[in-house]
């Protein structure tokens, strides 16, 4: 069986590298990318099975990264779940108005983190 392949968009590389340590123990693939314009390229030429979505990035932000992605037809149906330290009232609505199937404010609560990447990869 083929493994679950995840693109993490994140630009902090001690996140980076943490989320993708707990993924690697997982069992999944992972693909990483730095900022937003990455994220949307390796979206279409990787087409993951799910996005873990960093909001603030530099060049070009999660939002409209995810903007970007959930209108190319061919990568709407993936999951996003936007990780953010952006965490004030609101954000949450923002984050899934932008196309976001789910959020997680950082720093990151692990068990919620696999509770919802195992909710989207049933």
């Amino acid at each position: 069986m083929a493994k679950n392949r995840i693109l993490v968009v994140e630009d902090n590389p001690d996140n980076r590298t943490l989320i993708m340590d707990i993924l690697l123990s997982m069992d999944f693939e992972v693909i990483e990318a730095v900022d937003g314009e990455e994220g949307i390229r390796k979206a279409e030429d990787e087409q993951p099975d799910l996005i873990l979505m960093d909001l603030s990035l530099p060049h070009l932000d999660g939002w409209t990264a995810t903007r970007q992605i959930k209108a190319n037809p061919a990568l709407e149906s993936i999951p996003i779940i936007a990780l953010t330290a952006h965490a004030m009232v609101g954000d949450r609505e923002k984050a899934l108005a932008a196309g976001c199937d789910d959020y997680l404010s950082k720093p990151i609560d692990l068990r919620e983190l696999v509770v919802k990447i195992r909710k989207y990869l049933q």
